[in-house]
C-alpha cells in the first residue's frame, strides 16, 4: 500500500511539473503566431530601414514567461529580434486582466484569464490576486532585463533618457534599444487614485484607460455599458498629464474617447489598432476620432493583425497609415504592432522592414517614412514625458 501511495504522489508531482513546464509555453505558442508574408524586401528598403529610428507603441511581451534577453522560438519580441529589426524603442504594455470568452463586442468584468496564467507561469503569489501587483511584477521583469543586458536595453522614463538613447543610437547605428512601460487598462489601479503614484514610481509612463471590459475609470469599446470617463477617470486623466504620463485611448469606448479628447491638454495616442475607413471593425477609430487625436498633437499607432487592418498583408498596414496621413497629415501616424498580444501577424519584430517596404510600395516619400516608423512617436514622447 505504501508503495502505491508513493507511486501516486510521484505521478502527481511529475504531472504538476509537466504542467508548469509545458502548458504556459504551449498556450503562448497557440496565441502569438505568424502568418508569414511572401513580400520581398528590396535593397532600397533594407538600406533605408537601417537609417531609421523605429518605435513601436505597443507590445505585450511582459505578460509571458520568457527571458526578454534570449532569442525565443515563439512569440514576436525579444531583445535579439529587436536588434535584428533595427528597432530603437519598444513600448511594453502591462496586461493585468482579460475576460473569459474575450470578444470585440461585449464582455463582463467578472471573469479573468490572467489569474490562471499567473499561477501557471509560477509568478510570485502576490500577482495571483492583485492586478496592481501584476503590473509591478511586469516592471520588475523589465528592470531585471535592463540590469542584465550590459547596457543594450535602456528603460526610458524621461525626455532626457530618450535624448540619450537617440544620441547613442546615432553613434552605433543599432544599440542600445529603448523600452518604455505602459498599461493596458487602468483596472490595475484597483479603484484607488493613489495607486497611480505607485505605478509611476515603478516606471510606467503611458496608460490606456480600459481594456476588454468596463472598469472604475472608463468604459471599454468591448464592455457591457461602454460609458465615458467616470469621475475617478477624469481625476486620473489630470493626474497622468501632470506627471508626464502619455494618455492612450486604445480599447476605450467611443464615449470615453470623446471625453478624453475633450479634456486632454497634452498629446494623446491610440497605441494600437486600425481605422474604420480601411477596416470597419468596432474597435478601430472613426475619422472624427483620428481628427481628435491629431488636434492634441498625438499619434495613431497602426497594428499588424487581421482585426486591425482586415488582412495579414503588410500592404494593408501601409494603406491604413496612408488614410491617416491623407486625413490629418503625416505627423499623426505611427506603428502599434500589438506583438505578443495573442495576435497573428505577418512578421515578428526582427522583420519589421516589411513595413518600410510596404510604405515605399504605397508611394510614401523617405521623409514621411522616417516620421511614421518612429519620428512621430519620439516627438510625442519628448512633448509629454517629464524632462528629467
Amino acid at each position: 500500500m505504501r508503495r502505491i501511495v508513493i507511486g501516486l504522489v510521484l505521478l502527481l508531482l511529475i504531472a504538476a511539473a509537466a504542467f508548469f513546464l509545458f502548458v504556459p509555453k504551449l498556450a503562448e505558442e497557440s496565441m502569438n503566431r505568424l502568418a508569414p508574408t511572401s513580400q520581398q524586401i528590396s535593397p532600397k528598403a533594407q538600406a533605408l530601414h537601417k537609417t531609421l529610428f523605429i518605435a513601436d507603441l505597443h507590445g505585450d511581451t511582459l505578460m509571458w514567461k520568457r527571458d526578454l534577453l534570449d532569442r525565443a522560438g515563439r512569440g514576436h519580441i525579444d531583445l535579439p529580434r529587436l536588434e535584428d529589426g533595427h528597432v530603437g524603442l519598444q513600448i511594453f504594455s502591462s496586461v493585468t486582466k482579460t475576460p473569459r470568452g474575450q470578444n470585440y463586442d461585449a464582455n463582463s468584468a467578472k471573469t479573468d484569464n490572467i489569474t490562471a496564467l499567473a499561477i501557471g507561469q509560477l509568478q510570485p503569489p502576490r500577482t495571483w490576486t492583485s492586478l496592481l501587483e501584476r503590473s509591478l511584477w511586469h516592471a520588475e521583469k523589465l528592470n531585471r532585463a535592463e540590469q542584465a543586458s550590459g547596457g543594450q536595453l535602456r528603460i526610458i522614463r524621461t525626455g532626457a533618457d530618450l535624448d540619450r538613447l537617440m544620441a547613442a543610437r546615432a553613434k552605433t547605428g543599432a544599440v542600445p534599444v529603448g523600452a518604455l512601460l505602459s498599461i493596458e487598462g487602468l483596472q490595475n489601479l484597483e479603484g484607488k487614485r493613489a495607486n497611480l503614484d505607485v505605478l509611476y514610481k515603478a516606471g510606467f509612463r503611458m496608460a490606456g484607460f480600459a481594456h476588454f471590459f468596463d472598469n472604475e475609470v472608463a468604459g471599454s469599446m468591448h464592455g457591457e455599458k461602454k460609458g465615458g470617463l467616470t469621475p475617478l477617470g477624469r481625476q486620473i486623466l489630470a493626474d497622468m498629464e501632470a506627471r508626464g504620463m502619455i494618455v492612450d485611448i486604445a480599447h476605450a469606448s467611443h464615449a470615453a474617447v470623446a471625453d478624453i479628447l475633450k479634456l486632454a491638454k497634452r498629446p494623446v495616442v491610440s497605441s494600437h489598432g486600425g481605422v474604420q475607413a480601411t477596416c470597419k471593425v468596432n474597435r478601430n477609430l472613426t475619422d472624427d476620432e483620428i481628427r481628435g487625436v491629431a488636434r492634441t498633437g498625438g499619434v495613431v499607432g497602426i497594428g499588424y493583425w487581421d482585426a486591425a487592418i482586415c488582412s495579414t498583408n503588410p500592404r494593408a498596414i501601409a494603406k491604413a497609415i496612408a488614410h491617416v496621413r491623407n486625413l490629418v497629415g503625416i505627423d499623426h501616424v505611427g506603428l502599434g504592432s500589438d506583438f505578443d498580444g495573442a495576435t497573428t501577424t505577418p512578421f515578428d519584430t526582427a522583420n519589421v522592414a516589411h513595413v518600410t517596404q510596404a510604405l515605399l510600395d504605397e508611394g510614401f516619400a523617405e521623409d514621411e517614412i522616417r516620421k511614421v516608423m518612429g519620428g512621430n512617436v519620439a516627438r510625442v514622447l519628448k512633448a509629454a514625458l517629464p524632462p528629467r
